[in-house]
């Protein structure tokens, strides 16, 4: 081949091209493993189209396996799939497709390799190595997608208005490759993408989130979300985080660019944890300013709350998004809303009380709050940069000091709310909250020690002042 396989890929193809040949199908490897393994990069998915039954193939190669592994097929859309020695393949019959305008479901036919090569979305993903015996090994290549690939080159094979138009998730596609491979996209292309904005609109939100969480798990993620902003897209799936750009000066007093400053937050999170949830909290993090911005005569801009008001907001995006409401979610929304507390602990002489409380917030967050913060820092002022950075380093700590003395981080008051009501004969209610509310204070202020007996003491002269008794026996 053209292109260069492991052993055990070749012996996986050798498989495909047997049972191709017994069926006398025309078998092709086609897209993104032909494009990874010409650029280089490790892969584990195969594509393989033939001009014929897809499906039939597939079977046909599961049995050359010991043990023979399980076939996955969809009828309807004449695909299949199994995994074989840690290789995922996927297995389709060659098809011309055509769209109406209104829809994005095709109607799809039989057609030759060439049919197949036209309806792929970009050059790059059309390149084809032959399984067959005549020419075992040729890559096939009609819309000069290996010269694209050397130019690092985004292009659509037909004209992109009918690309993008056929399907229009193709648009955020071509930004994810950009973003992922580091590819720039053709011109031509880029304005069909202006062009063609407006239809990302009927392709469903699971998709759309799906093409997003890619790009925010890419290296650089603010190279494909710049991408979104630019060509227009951005400002039809995504508002609330537009609604982030642009800079205000009054009176000579102006504001960063948030939008700008939160793609670097993504980014300088995105260089130290792969987390996807950490990336979401890190893009959401401002994205309560435009909601709280004033301006203040004499002091400038103001973004009061933000945090709060953003905080807020998570649960109704995730929602927009199709995005997981479980602990993922309440991950994003603690950290969004904590996320100005440590800041506020990097001056002198913060108290353990404050330590404290931010331990007890945040629980085993704490890292990830702190990383965030971190990446919070977008000055290009190295020595402010290094200013702040050494002063976090200080709150960590102090955090460390605390925890290892208080043994707050996931702690629970030692006087619980069941202990209440049944020493003092009280149904659950205000009594109970104010109570209990204030142990907890009392520890995090450091007013009592952190144990049952001072806990105790200390409920019932609380309880005193509410004129409350304990029963009798208690």
């Amino acid at each position: 081949m053209e292109i260069t396989c492991t052993e055990k890929e070749l012996f996986i193809f050798k498989k495909v091209a047997h049972a191709a040949q017994e069926l006398a199908l025309e078998t092709y490897l086609i897209g993104g493993f032909v494009r990874d393994k010409l650029l280089g990069r490790d892969t584990v998915d195969a594509d393989i189209v033939c001009v014929g039954d897809g499906i039939a193939l597939a079977d046909a190669v599961a049995e050359r396996f010991r043990p023979r592994p399980p076939v996955s097929f969809f009828k309807n859309f004449g695909t299949a799939h199994l995994r074989a020695d840690g290789m995922d393949l996927e297995f389709v019959g060659a098809r011309k497709e055509s769209y109406q305008y209104h829809s994005r479901n095709p109607q799809v036919s039989p057609g030759t390799l060439e049919d197949d090569q036209r309806r792929r979305d970009f050059t790059v993903n059309a390149l084809a190595v032959s399984l067959n015996a005549t020419n075992y090994g040729q890559l096939l290549d009609p819309f000069n997608g290996r010269e694209h690939l050397a130019k690092r080159l985004i292009k659509t094979p037909l004209d992109p208005d009918q690309t993008f138009s056929d399907d229009p998730l193709r648009m955020m596609r071509a930004i994810r490759f950009a973003c992922q491979l580091n590819f720039t996209i053709d011109p031509h292309t880029w304005q069909g993408i202006h062009r063609n904005a407006e239809r990302i609109r009927i392709i469903s939100q699971e998709r759309v989130t799906e093409e997003l969480n890619k790009i925010l798990l890419s290296p650089k993620p603010s190279v494909g979300l710049d991408l979104l902003y630019q060509s227009g897209l951005l400002h039809i799936f995504f508002p609330a985080l537009v609604d982030l750009a642009g800079a205000e000066t009054i009176e000579g007093m102006g504001h960063k660019d948030n939008f700008y400053h939160t793609l670097q937050v993504v980014d300088n999170l995105a260089a130290v944890t792969d987390d996807l949830w950490l990336r979401w909290a890190a893009l959401l993090h401002d994205i309560g300013k435009p909601a709280t911005k004033r301006f203040e005569e004499g002091h400038g801009f103001t973004f009061h709350g933000h945090e709060v008001v953003g905080a807020r907001m998570v649960p109704r995006i995730f929602t927009k998004f199709r995005l997981p409401q479980d602990g993922k979610m309440r991950l994003v929304r603690k950290l969004v809303e904590l996320h100005l507390r440590p800041i506020g602990l990097t001056k002198e002489n913060i108290t353990d009380s404050a330590i404290r409380r931010l331990l007890f917030d945040a629980g085993d967050d704490i890292d990830s709050l702190m990383m965030l913060c971190e990446a919070d820092i977008t000055s290009k002022n190295k020595k402010k940069v290094a200013r702040f950075l050494e002063n976090f380093e200080m709150v960590r700590q102090r955090l460390t000091e605390v925890e290892e003395k208080d043994r707050i981080r996931n702690w629970q008051p030692p006087i619980s709310g069941e202990l209440i009501m049944e020493l003092f004969q009280l149904s659950p209610g205000r009594e109970v909250g104010i109570i209990k509310n204030a142990i907890r204070e009392a520890i995090l202020d450091g007013e009592i020690e952190n144990n049952f007996d001072a806990a105790h003491a200390f409920m019932l002269r609380k309880a005193g002042e509410l004129n409350l008794k304990p029963r009798a026996n208690g």
